[in-house]
């Protein structure tokens, strides 16, 4: 049986000098993944369900478990359409409740959301191309575009 020898340490610089005499190169990671919606101008919506905000809040049990918050509001009428809590809330989860959602009132024109992960996921692009739904995604690093269904959320937490 032959023992395997420790791992040696070597200086980074002097890797990298090595990887560029033999011509290797590390392979580059690529960039985060970005949402497919539109980050046009947004228009002011005219009519009840033209125009939905999804948006996420949190927040933490006494017992330190988190728990997330998922508020749908119509933008036009300021309604609070849904709110759905659970201690994980995946895209397929989001989808299934905007489901819900569309056979209880009309199916709107576009749906205005952030970022995140689970409103990006394939789940919920999957959703939108078969319910014939737009969506629209906030430009990233820029919170005031999404600063409207931040006050629709506070709105609707106080009078839930």
């Amino acid at each position: 049986m032959i023992a395997a020898e420790p791992p040696k340490v070597i200086n980074h610089k002097k890797l990298f000098r090595l990887y560029r005499e033999e011509k290797l190169a590390v392979r580059r990671r690529g960039g985060r993944k970005r949402a497919i919606g539109t980050r046009a101008p947004m228009t002011v919506p005219m009519a009840a369900d033209e125009r939905w905000s999804l948006d996420f809040v949190s927040d933490q049990l006494t017992d330190g478990r988190r728990f997330r918050v998922l508020t749908v509001v119509d933008d036009c009428t300021r309604e609070c359409l849904a709110l759905v809590a659970d201690t994980s809330l995946s895209g397929t989860r989001v989808a299934r409740e905007l489901d819900r959602l569309m056979t209880e009132r009309c199916n709107p024109k576009m749906v205005f959301s952030d970022n995140g992960s689970e409103l990006t996921s394939n789940a919920i692009l999957t959703w939108a191309d078969q319910s014939r739904v737009a969506s629209h995604y906030i430009a990233p690093g820029k919170p005031m575009q999404n600063a409207s269904s931040r006050a629709s959320t506070a709105v609707c937490g106080m009078n839930c």
